[in-house]
């Protein structure tokens, strides 16, 4: 009897209890400007557009700029419409112009392609190597090295100009492909990143695999990588959008005409090196080509990127 009268006082306690979680439990997943009255909401949300539009007005000031002519856009900078609507720059930048004027994009963006392909595989196999090697394996000096990693990327790259083409000039290097491509192919973030994110994956995952007869390399590449997507999702985009951009290293690495990419040949471009006058619909429909392949990259895996630089905060 006394166990009864006991029991039902607490069950009466959990079921409010739990009736109070249901209730509460939307309160507390409302976001956050919902909480507050409409006449807020609609003003945040209205700034937040505005916000928007400001932020997207330079780039569709280049998109339209390009279909201008060089009179309409001296005259006209701001407009969102062209007067005279025209393909001349874009058939300047890909040699179907008929004056014979062309500038030699096409070359750019070939060594741009191949440098950001090469580098970007590079780094997604060596950073994600050296970033296991860092967060799994236990050797001397890891601690060290992983102090020097960290070291790396707090010089500013500035500082790394003058030696670099000083070691590239003693190895040869200097004025070709190779030298262009092997300095970029390992950086420090990028192994901060795979170690940061090995380091979030249970150790039982790998101790399984060893123990059906997997070695390390096997474990890695089989059991680990599979599971890195995210990261290494990320460490495609970063690695791709800072090759692609990459211009000082190619400003000390590169002298030939033959060598420049994108960012250097719009450089001299736009400082004049490829004609006189504003040029703008040309410069700016340069800039515009030269954005569009890290743009649809980012877009098209921005959901794992945004999944791969969340998953190292948070360790299992």
């Amino acid at each position: 009897m006394n166990a009864t009268a006991t029991a039902a006082p607490e069950a009466k306690t959990k079921a409010k209890a739990k009736a109070e979680t249901k209730v509460s439990a939307p309160a507390r997943g409302r976001p956050v400007l919902g909480r507050f009255p409409r006449p807020l909401r609609v003003l945040g949300y209205a700034l937040v557009v505005g916000l928007g539009l400001v932020y997207l007005l330079p780039f569709a000031l280049q998109l339209v700029t390009g279909f201008k002519t060089d009179p309409d856009a001296a005259a006209h900078p701001l407009g969102l419409v062209p007067t005279t609507p025209t393909t001349a720059a874009y058939q300047r930048l890909f040699g179907l112009s008929q004056a014979g004027d062309g500038v030699p994009f096409l070359r750019w963006l070939g060594n741009s392609a191949l440098v950001a392909v090469l580098v970007t595989a590079g780094r997604v196999l060596f950073n994600s190597m050296a970033g296991y090697a860092l967060a799994r394996l236990r050797f001397p000096g890891r601690s060290l090295l992983f102090a020097f990693v960290l070291a790396v990327m707090a010089v500013p790259p500035v500082a790394l100009l003058i030696p670099k083409f000083l070691v590239l000039n003693t190895f040869g290097l200097f004025d070709t492909y190779t030298g262009m491509i092997l300095p970029l192919m390992v950086d420090a973030a990028g192994i901060f990143i795979m170690k940061q994110f090995f380091e979030s994956i249970p150790r039982e995952v790998e101790e399984a695999a060893r123990v059906d007869g997997a070695g390390v390399i096997r474990t890695f590449w089989s059991v680990v990588l599979p599971m890195a997507r995210p990261a290494l999702i990320t460490l495609t985009i970063l690695a791709f959008q800072g090759s692609w951009n990459e211009f000082t290293h190619f400003l000390v690495a590169t002298q030939s005409g033959q060598y420049e990419t994108l960012t250097t040949g719009l450089a001299r471009f736009v400082s004049g090196g490829l004609g006189g006058g504003t040029q703008y619909p040309l410069k700016l429909a340069a800039a515009l080509l030269a954005t569009l392949p890290v743009a649809a990259l980012f877009f098209c895996f921005q959901r794992y990127f945004v999944q791969g630089a969340n998953s190292g905060a948070v360790k299992e």
